[in-house]
């Protein structure tokens, strides 16, 4: 199951690490204890809108870019949650390949040839 929360809380971890800030650095600007925006970072509590408003200005990040990362995020999480639910895609069978030796076509002598061909997709016929 994907959780928002976690989702959210990895956004905000990496502005903040983009920026080469602290914890206590974006928790003293947006005016939150420093243990509650761990555990928003850690996806452990959910953020308020007017919470996360605090964290961005503190990060200087527009909400919706904050939000577009997040919803990028949950759309791969998404696909990767798919993929492993769906059945495995089935490795293709290679064919057995049947040489055939050829020493003249049509009378006309070809030296030696051998053709390796799956056994279904080739007829020989014999002159």
């Amino acid at each position: 199951m994907i959780l928002l929360r976690r989702l959210l809380g990895d956004v905000l971890r990496r502005q903040r690490q983009r920026q080469g800030r602290t914890l206590r650095e974006v928790s003293s600007s947006a005016r939150v204890s420093l243990g509650y925006l761990s555990e928003v970072e850690r996806g452990q509590k959910e953020a308020s809108s007017e919470l996360l408003s605090a964290i961005c200005d503190a990060l200087d990040v527009r909400m919706s870019e904050l939000m577009r990362e997040v919803s990028d995020d949950l759309s791969l999480a998404e696909l990767a949650e798919s993929a492993a639910a769906s059945d495995p895609v089935p490795v293709p069978v290679r064919p057995r390949l049947n040489s055939v030796s050829v020493s003249s076509v049509a009378g006309v002598p070809t030296g030696r040839v051998t053709i390796k061909a799956p056994a279904e997709a080739v007829d020989v016929v014999a002159a």
